[in-house]
């Protein structure tokens, strides 16, 4: 498990006064991914149109382009406005395999300063039951302080 407290202030130091909620996704799907080698898909799928996800910047191999928020653990998450942790993605219903590889999930929704739902954060990994509640609250709290900034749109 990453050092969620230093990666947190790492963040926040690279993404001080950005705005822009791509490139701040673009630096922490970066930092995300490369701070802990369970995570072998790193990426945000961004709110595009009303029930629609279409990838954002993301580290690891090609993503699914778009998501409907009937479909999938990112549809889940976007839906529902709730964090998924999958422990076996072959279990999840309706499950979207971008990758034969991965075996287990984490999806948290991603929300502006307003609570408007601008994406969603996915992190896959090739072990199965990789991410647990610690991982979720650390990096709900690192989303939190990066999107929730005011400004960032």
């Amino acid at each position: 498990m990453p050092d969620y407290p230093a990666l947190a202030a790492r963040i926040a130091a690279l993404t001080a006064g950005e705005t822009d909620a791509v490139a701040l996704m673009a630096t922490l799907a970066c930092e995300l991914h490369h701070a802990d080698d369970r995570f072998d898909w790193t990426g945000f799928y961004r709110v595009v149109a009303p029930g629609i996800l279409k990838i954002g910047p993301y580290q690891g191999g090609h993503g699914c382009l778009v998501i409907p928020f009937a479909r999938g653990v990112c549809g889940a998450a976007a839906r529902t406005g709730v964090t998924q942790i999958v422990a076996d993605v072959d279990t999840f219903p309706g499950h979207i395999a971008c990758a034969s590889s991965t075996r287990s999930e984490i999806v948290l929704p991603v929300r502006d300063a307003g609570g408007a739902l601008i994406g969603v954060l996915d992190i896959d990994s090739d072990r199965p039951a990789a991410f647990d509640l610690a991982d979720a609250t650390a990096l709900a709290a690192i989303l939190a302080a990066t999107f929730g900034r005011p400004g960032v749109r």
